[in-house]
């Protein structure tokens, strides 16, 4: 296969975890591979090791985002599949969040993917292509204390399967994944914070997070990053509009089997009710 006859994609946060897992999967199934993100010393040693080509660009740039896909087809000549990888967190309730930690997470997670679909939308008309957009175990069930980015992976996974509805007839596949706990730097930082709060390992941390998941532990990234290149792939060609966990069955839990569980003493006394 020539270069010319390779799919092409475009991948957001591609400097590490989810992204640069992505992008091996991606150039091993022979696809060209554009990675993007902000910091350019990650990027270059994503694509040193998997030949993806790197581009710096900020996804709260709308100029950033129509060179990206200018500069794109103009070394290749097409477009293919798309990643809407790249995500931020701020913590805080409703009540907590600033307006600079809404807006933040608004322009990243959600403005920033629209932009690029909607820039990248005719090239992969053309080429009867697909999207992934990367959202989270937390658009599906609302987590604690972060509010803003609960709220904005959901837009996340409405946009995509509003892309689906819209495009689906013209041949565009708009896809989700909802990773839970993966091994990532942003998961590792939280990792960290938990397991110093209680006197555990940044491990131990893991396995506390994931206990009550069927699965038992965190995911690797490249259990995250062959699922994405599974769905941009022809093996996937009947798969629209979906909106898949892939958290180690967390999801399916039911909080109130908690109570049950063998594992579990609940060793603090009920508070007694008011009078």
């Amino acid at each position: 296969m020539t270069t010319k006859d390779r799919q092409v994609a475009i991948l957001t946060g591609g400097g590490s975890g989810i992204g640069a897992s992505t992008a091996a999967a991606l150039r091993a199934q022979g696809w060209e591979v554009v990675i993007c993100g902000r910091r350019p010393d990650a990027l270059d040693a994503v694509a040193e090791h998997t030949g993806a080509i790197a581009k710096v660009a900020d996804m709260d740039s709308p100029a950033d985002i129509n060179r990206l896909v200018a500069e794109t087809i103009d070394q290749f000549g097409r477009l293919d599949g798309l990643v809407l990888n790249a995500g931020i967190v701020r913590a805080g309730g409703a009540r907590e969040l600033s307006d600079e930690d809404w807006d933040a997470m608004v322009a990243t997670n959600l403005t920033g993917p629209f932009r690029l679909a909607r820039a990248a939308l005719p090239h992969l008309i053309s080429s009867r292509g697909a999207i992934v957009g990367v959202a989270s175990a937390a658009a599906l069930r609302a987590t604690a204390g972060i509010a803003g980015y609960n709220t904005t992976k959901a837009g996340l996974t409405m946009l995509m399967q509003s892309v689906a509805v819209d495009y689906g007839p013209l041949g565009v596949r708009a896809n989700v994944v909802c990773p839970g706990w993966t091994r990532t730097e942003m998961a590792d930082a939280e990792m960290t914070e938990l397991g110093a709060s209680v006197g555990v390992s940044r491990d131990e941390a893991y396995a506390m997070a994931t206990a009550f998941a069927p699965s038992r532990r965190p995911a690797e990234p490249s259990e995250i990053g062959q699922a994405i290149s599974w769905l941009l792939s022809p093996a996937a060609s009947y798969l629209n509009a979906a909106v898949i966990p892939v958290d180690g069955g967390l999801i399916a839990v039911e909080p109130g089997q908690i109570a049950f569980d063998e594992r579990i003493d609940f060793r603090a006394p009920m508070e007694e009710p008011a009078n």
